[in-house]
């Protein structure tokens, strides 16, 4: 991926959304925040970006060094709105995969999105719409804070004393994707000031996700028209600090190409631990 073959790359023009700085700590509510209190505090600016078309470099692509990476894969799966599917059949599916793709000895599945373009915020049926704004689901401190709420302190502390990561699995439901599709952030393009640690507070814990602000560095990718048999994975933290990539910025965004008439995005993401050294 030199230059020249970063400038060969088809692209489109579009929108992204990130943060305007500010002086304090940007917070946001992960459910209706309490009457009186604004979703979010951070407020967001569009910039216009290429975003290339990642398909001719899949074989180039890996989550140590773009962080993100793209997989063929059919899955058993016939209805991902039901739950007990997804659990029963999806999970264990998404742990090999992951664990096939990143090496890792164990692979734990802890939970899953399901969006839509058509919805507005999160319906009855626990469907959210896109996420707009340029993000990393993890930070330098919730990454480890998370797999200690999961596991517990006592195998959380010995699982922090090996390498894991926080590794997601994207797809598209229903294909070809046309609307809203995936932009990823080659994570050599980024720097570490870029992220802006935000709280992510819900009922009952305060979590931590990363925002991004603008920088004219980072080169965007995307994979037009998605198929359900495609996947993309998405590291989102990794312990490891020896120079690969351990957070990966990403977003939906709006594709000035897009038919009038496509039909809405419908994806599943499922979010994994990642276990790496003996034992599991």
């Amino acid at each position: 991926m030199d230059g020249d073959a970063r400038n060969g790359l088809a692209y489109v023009a579009a929108p992204l959304q990130y943060m305007i700085p500010m002086a304090e700590k940007p917070r946001s509510y992960g459910y209706n925040p309490p009457a009186g209190m604004p979703a979010r505090t951070s407020r967001y600016t569009e910039h216009m970006l290429p975003i290339r078309n990642g398909r001719p470099l899949v074989s180039d692509l890996s989550l140590d060094k773009q962080g993100f990476a793209f997989l063929r894969h059919c899955s058993a799966l016939t209805d991902f709105y039901d739950e007990a599917q997804v659990k029963t059949l999806y999970y264990p599916e998404s742990e090999q995969l992951v664990a096939a793709a990143t090496g890792a000895s164990k692979v734990v599945v802890f939970d899953h999105n399901l969006r839509s373009s058509a919805a507005l915020g999160d319906d009855a049926k626990g469907v959210s719409e896109p996420a707009w704004r340029v993000h990393n689901d993890y930070t330098v401190r919730s990454g480890p804070q998370r797999m200690r709420d999961l596991l517990g302190p006592e195998e959380g502390e010995r699982r922090l004393q090996q390498r894991f990561a926080v590794i997601n699995l994207w797809r598209p439901i229903k294909g070809p994707l046309l609307t809203a599709p995936l932009a990823l952030c080659d994570a050599r393009s980024i720097a570490m000031s870029d992220f802006v640690a935000n709280d992510l507070i819900y009922p009952d814990r305060v979590g931590e996700t990363y925002t991004v602000t603008y920088s004219p560095e980072h080169r965007w990718f995307y994979f037009p028209r998605m198929q359900p048999d495609e996947a993309v994975l998405i590291k989102c933290y990794d312990s490891l600090e020896d120079g690969r990539a351990r957070f990966t910025a990403h977003t939906a965004f709006r594709d000035p190409t897009t038919p009038a008439d496509a039909p809405p995005r419908e994806s599943i993401e499922v979010r994994t631990l990642a276990f790496f050294g003996p034992g599991g």
